[in-house]
C-alpha cells in the first residue's frame, strides 16, 4: 500500500555481514509489520488484497495465499507495499478506467469503492503498526533485560560549564529537572540532551538536603563510542562509572509496557522536536540520514548485541511510521489529507488534482531522498 523509501545501505568498510546484513535484518522487520498493518485492515474491511511485496522491482520469490494474494520478495530491498484491487500502481493510485467498467460484485473487493472511514483506517493503520511494533519491541527488552539505572551523580564538574555556571558541585545527584523524576544518569543525558539553550531547573540532593539550580545547556558536537558526531545539549558534568554503579531493575509486564509506550514516545517527541528545529533555523539540517548510514549505524549497533539492533529496529520503525504520516501525497499522509478533504467536501477531489498531488509527493520524496544521500556521503567522507 504505502510506498516509502527508507534509509539505505552502506557496502564499504565492514563488507557484506558487517553492514548489509544487520541492514537487511531491521529493515525487514519494519518494513514487514508497516506492510502487514496495511492488509490486516484491508481484509478486515472486505478489501481484496493483490499483492503483499517485500522490496520493489522484479520478483525473487514468493507464492499464491488461498484468498489469492501474492505474497512475494523482491529485488530492491528499499521498502515495500501492499496493492489492492483496484490500484493502478504500488502507490494506491487508482485507474478511472479500470474502476469505471467493474461489475458490482468487483466494487465490493476494490479499495476505491470502500467508503472514506474504511479507506482511511487502512491507510493509518501502516503507521500505528509502526508504533504499536516499537511498543512491543521495547517492553520485551524491559521484560527480559530489565531496565538499566546509574545513579545521576556528578563527580566532575567541567571549568567554565553551564553545569559551574549553575553552581553544581561534585557529589551532587540530579532527582529531578523541571519537576520530571530522574531516575538515572541516562535519563538526565535524555533531557539535556534535546534541550539546548533553554533554562532548566534542577533539584539536587546534595547531602542531607535539597537544593534547586538554574543552567542553561550548551549545544555541542559530541562523538559516540563509533566515532559518529550527533548536536546535542551539554552541561559539562562528568559521571564516573565504577563498579557496581549501574544496576538493573527487573520490571513485570505491566510496567514494561508502560516503559515501552513512555520509551516510544520519548522518540516521537525527540524526532518532532528535531523536525521544528530544522524548520526554525535552530537544528542542523546535515543531521538527516539516508541510505548509507543507516547501514552504516546498523552495521555498528550489531557489534554491540542483537539487543542493540532489534533497539534500533524499534527506533527506526517509529522513524518510519513518522515519515509516513506527513501530508505529502505519495506518503500515507497524504492519502490521509486527501481523504479528510473528501470527507469535508463529501465528494473526491478530481482526478486531475490528485494526479498533480501525487506528482509533488514523488518531487518531494526524490528530493528528500537526494538531500539525505549528499549528507551520507559528506559524513562517510568525514569519517
Amino acid at each position: 500500500m504505502s510506498e516509502f523509501f527508507v534509509h539505505g545501505f552502506n557496502t564499504l568498510g565492514h563488507g557484506l555481514i558487517g553492514y548489509i546484513i544487520p541492514f537487511l535484518f531491521v529493515l525487514t522487520i519494519v518494513v514487514f509489520f508497516h506492510e502487514l498493518g496495511h492488509f490486516l485492515v484491508a481484509r478486515w474491511a472486505g478489501v481484496k488484497v493483490l499483492t503483499f511485496s517485500l522490496g520493489f522491482g522484479p520478483e525473487l520469490a514468493g507464492f499464491n495465499d488461498r484468498h489469492g494474494t501474492r505474497w512475494k520478495i523482491s529485488a530492491v530491498p528499499l521498502g515495500g507495499y501492499v496493492k489492492f484491487f483496484g490500484d493502478e500502481s504500488e502507490a494506491s493510485t487508482p485507474s478511472s478506467e479500470a474502476l469505471a467498467n467493474m461489475t458490482e460484485e468487483e466494487r465490493r473487493d476494490s479499495f476505491h469503492h470502500k467508503k472514506v472511514g474504511p479507506r482511511a483506517a487502512i491507510v493509518a493503520a501502516g503507521p500505528i503498526a509502526n508504533f504499536l511494533l516499537a511498543i512491543v519491541i521495547f517492553t520485551c527488552l524491559f521484560t527480559f533485560l530489565g531496565k538499566p539505572s546509574t545513579t545521576a551523580r556528578v563527580d566532575q564538574v567541567e571549568a567554565g560549564s553551564p553545569a559551574a555556571a549553575a553552581g553544581f558541585q561534585t557529589g551532587d545527584v540530579v532527582i529531578a529537572i523541571d519537576g520530571t523524576k530522574i531516575d538515572s544518569f541516562s535519563d538526565m543525558q535524555r533531557i539535556v540532551g534535546v534541550r539546548a539553550g533553554e533554562q532548566l531547573t534542577f533539584t539536587v540532593k546534595r547531602g542531607d538536603s535539597t537544593v534547586q539550580l538554574q543552567g542553561t545547556p550548551q549545544l555541542k558536537e559530541v562523538k559516540d563510542p563509533f566515532g559518529n558526531t550527533h548536536r546535542l545539549g551539554v552541561l559539562g558534568i562528568t559521571r564516573k562509572t565504577m563498579a557496581g554503579d549501574v544496576t538493573t531493575e527487573r520490571v513485570d509486564p505491566a510496567t514494561a509496557a508502560w516503559l515501552g509506550v513512555k520509551e516510544t514516545w520519548f522518540v516521537i517527541d525527540r524526532t518532532l522536536s528535531y523536525i521544528g528545529g530544522v524548520f526554525t533555523g535552530r537544528e542542523a539540517a546535515d543531521q538527516v540520514g539516508g541510505p548509507l548510514r543507516i547501514a552504516q549505524i546498523s552495521g555498528q549497533v550489531a557489534t554491540i548485541g542483537v539487543a542493540a539492533l532489534v533497539h534500533l529496529a524499534a527506533v527506526l520503525s517509529i522513524s518510519i511510521g513518522l515519515l509516513n504520516l506527513f501530508p505529502v501525497p505519495l506518503l500515507d499522509g497524504g492519502h490521509l489529507l486527501f481523504y479528510a478533504v473528501e470527507a469535508v467536501r463529501g465528494r473526491p477531489l478530481s482526478e486531475r488534482a490528485q494526479e498533480m498531488g501525487f506528482r509533488i509527493g514523488l518531487a518531494l520524496v526524490l528530493m528528500l531522498m537526494v538531500f539525505a544521500t549528499y549528507n551520507d556521503i559528506l559524513h562517510l567522507a568525514a569519517s
